[in-house]
């Protein structure tokens, strides 16, 4: 091994692993990795858009590795995604670890860590037996899912990990909850009987130890807000898919609550020794399943009196409950640590149930909805409250705290960083940006085409002209079709009707898992794979197997999306451009991820072709453009035809 690997610079270092991966010199990865480095050693954020094919996993990973080796730190590495999370710990990060190994003065290291509930809990199987438990199922769900979850107590006994992904075959989410805890349900390591032996601590334990620790932006979120540290101490962030950032976390802060939950927890308390505060918990679940069903669906910005009375109430009972059950007969802990645990398991949730609902009440402390943080829907059978915006969040937890590395090949929206920027709450003056390009050539790869002579787009399903377009566009291509729509219902109907007019085998999201449907596509060339929303943004096709990316409108969020409803009355209220802010910046994400599926390669060629006159005619278009890989624009029908006939010809 080199003695003095830390001399060597960080494109030095990225050649030498590059060399060893049998891979060639990419310019926009050096310039990202230069980037990246000069980011870290100067202490300030920086925002990267890195199209597919930059390689901008190596390009931030060589110099993340070279910081930890200089500081003696650990640097944390966020995805969204299980695969990308997958694809770093069981790929990219093996690989350079082996390729950069001679030239450094000591073995790379790396771990993962996710959230507790991707752990089993040693201590809910140990209390639970063979059989689930039945306070937290229906009926009908007992013996289906105590099958799945006899299987997980043996496969308990043999693991080393308890991670759930080392489980194959898996199992439902609904067994596997019947042996994991959430971390605010976990009784903590000092108090819990299976402390010493627990997979989460064991895998925490590890992750302090390593260069580089792989989690998820869920649990980097859960870090930044809590009062104690979650991840390995660490001063570096690098935040890989950043585009989701905003949402993965504003999904962590969302809680709701519901009449089902609240009578599981009466159910436990009962056994617990409630002293009848769990009848009335029951009784007043009823009283709550009442009071939600009285009201439509959507955003609440204001609150009668007998409104804040009755969920008052309801947060009294469950206080009330909560007590009932805090207090273990003298020498449980010793003498009956199951129950012991189950007691504190139980406290942690009505604790956490009651500070949902007091949280929905103090939105409602002021008259002015202009002045609330939270905002508040009924969804269904739930309420639920969820943050207007966690850029302060974020400001203060995360890049107050930490030099923040955010990359995507998706940031730079209206071809500018700064609606991101604002997303995430960076401070201005603490940032720089760059686009590390694409190794492909948009210009000459690939077509935009927008349909400029159809009608717009209506609620009344697709238009004649419409799937008539459509038709003739997937006979040009040959099949070879990703057809991604705003909602499952117009890809079905597309589906069925086209089924009827095309010789090509058209599949469509939820015949199958997405996984399999994706491989079907990529193997039956001339076949068609029309979906909604994971497809915008997870199929990876290259080859010829996907010529034509069909998109049927601008992917705008529902206008009743409470979230997104105050987010954009927010932005107006504050004398910006809501609609700017927020629906087009949703739709300039999710075009630019669509039309993303059309390059994956540096031979592939075709059309990404919006259904969508819109795009060509509103003032917005441009902005939507912008955020798009910039292929050869044109309007004109015949000649992406003859494009799309030209390149099945070839």
């Amino acid at each position: 091994m080199n003695d003095e690997p830390l001399n060597q610079t960080t494109e030095e270092l990225l050649d030498q692993a590059v060399a060893a991966l049998g891979g060639a010199r990419r310019d926009g990865q050096h310039a990202m990795a230069r980037a990246v480095s000069k980011a870290l050693e100067s202490e300030r954020h920086l925002a990267v858009q890195a199209g597919t094919g930059t390689g901008k996993s190596l390009a931030y990973l060589v110099p993340a590795i070279r910081h930890a080796h200089n500081t003696g730190s650990s640097i944390i590495v966020s995805t969204a995604t299980i695969a990308l999370q997958r694809q770093l710990v069981e790929r990219d990060l093996p690989r350079l670890v082996e390729a950069l190994e001679p030239h450094m003065q000591r073995k790379p290291t790396f771990a993962i860590m996710k959230g507790r509930n991707n752990y089993a809990c040693l201590n809910k199987v140990a209390q639970a037996g063979f059989e689930p438990d039945e306070t937290l199922l229906e009926d009908e769900d007992i013996s289906w899912t105590g099958k799945h979850v006899k299987r997980v107590f043996e496969w308990v006994d043999e693991t080393e990990t308890g991670d759930r992904d080392d489980l194959v075959p898996g199992v439902p989410d609904l067994a596997w909850r019947q042996v994991s805890v959430t971390s605010r349900e976990c009784l903590g390591a000092s108090r819990c009987p299976q402390g010493e032996d627990c997979f989460a601590e064991l895998a925490k334990q590890k992750a302090s130890q390593v260069d580089i620790v792989v989690t998820n932006h869920a649990l980097l979120a859960i870090d930044a807000a809590a009062e104690t540290n979650i991840l390995p101490e660490h001063d570096v962030v690098i935040v890989d898919e950043a585009h989701e950032l905003d949402a993965r976390i504003t999904s962590v802060a969302t809680a709701e609550i519901n009449a089902r939950a609240i009578k599981m927890a009466a159910n436990r308390a009962k056994s617990l020794g409630a002293e009848g505060k769990d009848i009335r918990l029951a009784e007043l679940a009823d009283d709550f399943a009442i009071f939600i069903d009285s009201y439509d669906s959507g955003r609440w910005v204001d609150m009668d009196e007998p409104s804040k009375n009755q969920l008052d109430g309801l947060a009294t009972a469950i206080i009330e409950c909560k007590t009932a059950v805090s207090h273990p007969s003298e020498g449980e802990s010793t003498n009956d640590p199951e129950k012991f645990a189950e007691r504190q398991n139980l406290t942690n949730h009505l604790s956490e149930m009651a500070e949902t609902i007091h949280r929905i009440l103090e939105v409602f402390d002021t008259d002015d909805a202009a002045d609330q943080d939270d905002v508040v829907w009924v969804d269904d059978s739930s309420l639920a409250v969820a943050p207007l915006s966690v850029a302060d969040m974020l400001r203060e937890n995360l890049f107050g705290q930490n030099t923040v590395v955010l990359t995507s090949a998706t940031l730079a929206l209206g071809g500018r960083f700064d609606a991101m920027a604002a997303q995430w709450g960076m401070p201005k003056g603490t940032w720089d940006s760059m686009d590390a390009g694409t190794p492909f050539n948009p210009a000459k790869s690939g077509i935009l085409y927008v349909a400029s002579h159809l009608p717009a787009p209506g609620r009344d399903g697709i238009a004649e002209e419409t799937l008539k377009e459509m038709k003739e566009l997937i006979m040009a291509a040959g099949g070879r079709t990703l057809g991604l729509f705003s909602s499952r219902r117009a890809a079905e109907e597309a589906a069925e009707k086209l089924r009827m007019q095309v010789p090509f085998e058209i599949y469509v999201q939820g015949q199958d898992t997405t996984g399999a449907l994706v491989e079907k596509f990529s193997k039956h060339e001339n076949s068609c794979l029309f979906g909604t929303l994971t497809l915008w943004q997870g199929v990876d096709v290259p080859g010829p197997a996907c010529s034509l990316v069909l998109i049927d409108r601008i992917p705008f969020p529902r206008p009743d999306q409470p979230l997104l409803q105050a987010r954009t009355e927010a932005a107006n209220a504050a004398g910006r451009k809501g609609f700017m802010e927020v629906s087009a910046t949703h739709a300039a994400l999710l075009m630019a991820q669509g039309a993303g599926r059309l390059l994956r390669s540096t031979s592939d060629r075709g059309v990404v072709a919006v259904l969508d006159n819109r795009l060509e005619t509103k003032r917005y278009g441009g902005f939507l453009k912008n955020s798009m890989p910039q292929f050869w624009p044109t309007t004109n029908p015949d000649t992406v035809r003859g494009a799309l006939k030209r390149l099945v010809a070839s």
